[in-house]
């Protein structure tokens, strides 16, 4: 397959001039011009902005930019955190996965405690304020592990942003609980935040071929919004480039908004393009070698463009994308480029060549190449350090503290940078 060329990387036009808008088809002008006055687009009119080319896809990446740029200005952040998969042995399945090995296979693994606190305790002398916890779906493991796990490891301080909503579904399952009740029991054990993914494409019939056994859309929306009615922030994903179509892609952003607007809990969107080259679903001729370069990009850009409002950060995911490609994307409406991670093993057994770890030096000068800001933040986007000149110590910022409430208030969120700078 011939990849589409991909628009030059260029300084999009002011476009709060409209006099771009008589240069485009008049459906994605209207669209575009909607977007600009800060109104919702619907999802017929994300499927059309996902369908632009030439001249209306550059007038998407453009407004795309414009949106992330009055949001959150030319402040790119990250955070320092190691990824801790804490068993490869799953019984589900999943089609597009190639991390999960069998219960009795010769690479199988549980870490024990001891070595989960010990990665953790790695974490934080390497300067981590995050660690993201996510494992298989070990059939034999009691549903009482996961709440083991942070409380071994909860005094370590780092922020514990553990367990998909298919794990939390799970261990609610083997304890017998009602998901909110599950849900207390984690919050009190140490949890504060949970990672949005096992959300793949989030219309069932899509969900029945990349993983039949795997939780329905109906059940990801109530553990999310369960977490999130207790206090317990989340991000959001999606992952695309295999067997789903672009109104799929719209359908998907349609629930993620539907739930911020319900709940307020998400703290970012964060696009995964299918790693296809070692799963089953592609070995066995089911789906197409993931999303091409231009799809990347629009995913980035429509997905700004449709959550505008609702959800202020879109992170890209450079082990799936690359440097460089991450790099595009951050100018296609993207303003996060995501975790050091420090140890990364379901994109790379997937296939993924970009290696497992980027240093924070690394991140500031990628930003810093883009003419950015870099800034290390928190899991809920809090600045902790600001980078505003290569070379040049950092502005240390005082973290607030974290909302008590699910839903976002204007006063909750993370230190804008000319606060901050002050």
């Amino acid at each position: 397959m011939n990849e589409p060329s991909l628009p030059p990387r260029i300084n999009h036009p002011d476009v709060r001039d409209r006099g771009f808008l008589s240069r485009l088809s008049p459906g994605v002008a209207r669209i575009l011009d909607r977007s600009l006055e800060a109104l919702e687009i619907s999802e017929d009119d994300a499927t059309a902005l996902f369908d632009a080319e030439g001249a209306d896809l550059d007038a998407v990446l453009a407004v795309a930019d414009h949106h992330r740029r009055e949001t959150n200005g030319d402040v790119v952040t990250f955070v320092v955190n190691r990824n801790i998969n804490f068993t490869n042995r799953c019984f589900v399945g999943c089609k597009f996965c190639n991390f999960k090995v069998r219960e009795d296979g010769p690479n199988a693994y549980l870490q024990d405690l001891d070595e989960v606190a010990r990665r953790a305790d790695e974490a934080v002398a390497r300067g981590a304020t995050e660690l993201c916890i996510q494992g298989g779906l070990h059939k034999e493991l009691p549903g009482t592990h996961y709440e083991a796990i942070l409380r071994t490891i909860r005094a370590r301080h780092p922020r514990l942003h553990a367990f998909s909503p298919m794990e939390v579904h799970y261990g609610a399952r083997r304890t017998g609980r009602a998901i909110r009740d599950h849900l207390l029991v984690l919050q009190d054990a140490g949890l504060n935040t949970i990672p949005g993914t096992a959300a793949e494409i989030l219309v069932d019939e899509v969900r029945k071929i990349l993983s039949p056994y795997k939780l329905s859309v109906a059940d990801w929306i109530e553990v999310v919004s369960t977490a999130h009615s207790l206090g317990i922030r989340s991000s959001s994903t999606i992952m695309f480039g295999h067997v789903e179509q672009r109104h799929h892609w719209s359908r998907h952003l349609g629930v993620i908004r539907d739930v911020q607007k319900a709940t307020g809990g998400f703290t970012e969107f964060v696009p995964l393009a299918f790693v296809h080259m070692l799963t089953p679903l592609y070995l066995e001729g089911n789906c197409r070698p993931g999303a091409t370069d231009e799809e990347k990009l629009k995913m980035y850009a429509v997905g700004r463009i449709f959550l505008h409002g609702f959800i202020d950060h879109v992170q890209v995911s450079w082990p799936k994308l690359g440097p460089e490609m991450a790099q595009r994307c951050l100018d296609a409406g993207a303003d996060d480029f995501g975790g050091t991670l420090m140890e990364e093993s379901i994109s790379r057994m997937a296939g993924a060549t970009h290696g497992q770890y980027v240093s924070p030096d690394e991140f500031r000068r990628m930003i810093h190449e883009m003419g950015r800001i870099p800034a290390q933040r928190s899991t809920l986007y809090d600045l902790l350090r600001i980078f505003p000149r290569p070379g040049k110590p950092p502005v240390e910022v005082i973290p607030r503290e974290p909302p008590v409430v699910a839903r976002a208030r204007a006063d909750e969120r993370a230190t804008p940078l000319a606060e901050a700078l002050v």
